[in-house]
């Protein structure tokens, strides 16, 4: 019988670890995109919220007098609740694995966190957490290397 043999002292290993084979993308990376598509959904539905809210009554959100990006409170809520809805779709198709998503993420998220950014007036907490989230979503789309087919495949 012969036994499995050890890997010599100093010999390298494959850098990449992962079932499934190639790539060089970590697993943090990788486990931080499974998390951005997560938050990604959470942000949609707390934008469509917010859509909700704003749209239902104009007198949810206080109103700033002179601020530069004058849009009534409906305004700003059916902006909020299309991006909210968008942004659920492309955090499915993030946790899918659907190759289109990370770029539409990217893409669709930058908008998001300068919606945001310019709707900080009105509710500065809410905002700012939408922004740290946002923020959070870009670097982790942005530093995944992994391909996702590949992920869709080990799985």
């Amino acid at each position: 019988m012969s036994q499995p043999s050890t890997p010599t002292p100093g010999a390298s290993r494959s850098a990449d670890a992962r079932p499934g084979g190639g790539g060089s993308g970590s697993p943090w990376s990788a486990g931080g995109t499974v998390f951005a598509g997560v938050l990604l959904f959470v942000d949609g539905i707390l934008g469509v919220l917010k859509g909700i809210a704003g749209i239902a009554s104009n007198d949810v959100y206080a109103r700033i007098n002179d601020y530069v990006f004058k849009f009534s409170v409906t305004s700003w809520g059916w902006i909020h609740l299309v991006l909210g809805v968008i942004l659920i779709l492309v955090g499915l198709g993030i946790l899918k694995g659907a190759t289109w998503a990370r770029g539409a993420g990217v893409a669709l998220v930058s908008l998001n966190l300068i919606a945001n950014f310019m709707w900080l007036p009105y509710t500065p907490v809410w905002a700012i957490v939408t922004i740290a989230i946002d923020v959070f979503v870009i670097w982790a789309l942005c530093t995944d290397r992994s391909n996702p087919s590949d992920l869709v495949r080990s799985s």
